[in-house]
């Protein structure tokens, strides 16, 4: 099972942060941080005689330490804009949970084709279904170019909303629940959710076996820069808005979605993990009225504020 998460604010964050450090010797590990000022010293087991590395994968990372203040940064400029966000971040190797307080519940669009994934693979590595060359080819292309058509087949072939209900179930969502129209799209979940659900895709508690998870995060890998939508100008959409630009200088395993017309509202939703030890998981939505580019730019915009390195 996962470990238990801290959930970070940013007062308790500037809290913890200050205890801390009030009884450390500043040192420095690796590159200096972003901003001046002490931060913690590590100390090696006893008995251990080589070097710790400059990153210890047990520790947090620098970006940690000021997170919760960027994320509140970055939520007012969003607002500033027009823009009402979600976001949430997991360090899944010390359970540090990262957010910016708005857990809204939102239509998560084209973010559940992961879960539709996740329901055929169980299936397929439980022997209760078998798929074709070209089911596996609109597999591919549900996830990585979020094509709705395979997306509509699967669902209607696996029983619908019944998906979301084994999902929910086997992840423990408690804040995921089922379209009350019978529409994969308007399937409804949380930041902190979405969250939880990768965390346990990774670590295999959620029962998907580690192959069949390799499946999901090598294609979300590859995500395309467009999809086709046949609802915009030109049929397709650019799909690169969030994390995949906003996290420019790390790997990335993104699910995106967005939606029109929520009232006034754009949805866009960037999902997915980060890292080449698959170490962190992101999920950030928004909600804006306005056009589709700008609103676009809006949650980049956000990334950016919360990482300005284009890194983690």
């Amino acid at each position: 099972m996962p470990r238990p998460r801290r959930l970070i604010t940013a007062t308790a964050l500037a809290s913890a942060v200050a205890t801390v450090l009030a009884g450390c010797t500043p040192a420095v590990h690796g590159a200096p941080p972003v901003s001046a000022g002490p931060h913690l010293t590590v100390v090696a087991p006893l008995g251990r005689l080589a070097p710790l590395p400059e990153a210890p994968p047990d520790e947090p990372p620098a970006a940690f330490t000021r997170l919760a203040d960027l994320e509140r940064q970055a939520t007012s400029k969003a607002a500033a804009a027009g823009a009402d966000i979600t976001a949430a971040v997991l360090d899944r190797n010390t359970g540090e949970l990262v957010t910016n307080g708005n857990d809204m519940t939102m239509a998560i669009a084209s973010v559940v084709k992961v879960f539709i994934a996740d329901d055929l693979l169980l299936q397929v590595a439980q022997r209760r279904t078998g798929l074709s060359p070209q089911d596996r080819k609109s597999l591919e292309v549900m996830l990585r170019s979020s094509d709705d058509s395979a997306a509509e087949v699967f669902w209607n072939r696996s029983g619908g909303a019944a998906i979301i209900d084994r999902v929910v179930k086997r992840y423990g969502l408690t804040s995921t629940r089922r379209p009350t129209d019978g529409r994969w799209f308007n399937t409804i979940s949380t930041a902190t959710d979405l969250v939880r659900y990768y965390d346990m895709l990774l670590s295999g508690a959620g029962g998907l076996p580690r192959a069949q998870a390799d499946v999901i995060v090598s294609n979300l890998a590859a995500s395309t820069p467009t999809a086709p939508d046949g609802m915009v100008p030109g049929g397709v959409y650019p799909q690169r808005f969030g994390i995949p630009e906003g996290l420019f200088a790390e790997p990335v395993a993104v699910k995106q979605g967005w939606m029109c017309c929520i009232g006034a509202d754009w949805m866009h939703l960037s999902t997915g993990v980060i890292g080449r030890d698959r170490r962190y998981v992101m999920v950030i939505g928004s909600m804006q009225a306005g056009g589709d580019d700008a609103a676009r730019r809006t949650i980049t915009d956000a990334v950016k504020t919360m990482f300005p390195d284009g890194r983690i």
